[in-house]
């Protein structure tokens, strides 16, 4: 481990500290919306409520990351999941743009298996597709939101989002934290660069040699 950034009081201990006080008091404070919002997904998506996936966190450690679902289950007469565009409904479409299918990463916060910020968790099956610069992203602890999060969300490819999150495996600072998460409610509000082009679901990241877009 070579970036000093990393050997600072702030991300030894303080971050840690000041991820686990934010995000218990906004548990606490977004109760009633994580609430609602789970009735309103049972009510048009059906069970499960939540979407747990297997995302790769601090040191390359697999964990079960929580979202609420935003598509149903439908399935065509073969039983095959009908594409995403078919099966993502308005409500799902609401929750991505405000972030509010995010909402429950919080009890991952307080687990501490994810930090507020840092570099979104990927899936853990792509570990096999990173170059040894790339898993230099599981130095720190996965984000709710991040530097490329804040800097083109998903409009940006593959290569420049693993760029933006090597930026911040060398700058972790309070500094840096405050001003990520500041600009994450700017993104959040104007609803803006959730997808490229339109497109439901991100294509999957596949090796540094295809020029897939961010997911």
């Amino acid at each position: 481990m070579s970036s000093s950034s990393l050997n600072s009081f702030y991300a030894r201990f303080g971050k840690r500290v000041l991820d686990t006080a934010l995000a218990a008091g906004a548990l606490v404070a977004f109760s009633p919306a994580l609430i609602l919002v789970g009735l309103a997904v049972r009510a048009k998506h059906g069970r499960p409520v939540l979407l747990r996936q297997q995302r790769t966190g601090l040191g390359g450690r697999p964990f079960i990351l929580n979202k609420f679902r935003t598509m149903t289950d439908e399935r065509d007469a073969n039983g095959t999941l009908l594409p995403d565009e078919q099966r993502i409904t308005e409500l799902g479409r609401f929750l991505r743009e405000t972030s509010l299918d995010e909402l429950p990463e919080l009890f991952n916060v307080v687990r501490g298996e994810m930090s507020l910020v840092g570099p979104r968790p990927l899936l853990h099956h792509y570990m096999q597709y990173y170059s040894a610069s790339q898993h230099r992203r599981h130095w720190v602890r996965p984000g709710i939101t991040g530097w490329a999060a804040v800097n083109g969300r998903n409009t940006t490819t593959w290569e420049r989002r693993f760029e933006l999150d090597e930026w911040y495996i060398e700058h972790v600072a309070f500094k840096t934290d405050v001003e990520i998460l500041l600009r994450t409610f700017g993104t959040v509000f104007s609803r803006q660069k959730v997808n490229p082009n339109g497109v439901t679901t991100m294509p999957e990241f596949r090796g540094n040699d295809l020029p897939s877009r961010g997911a």
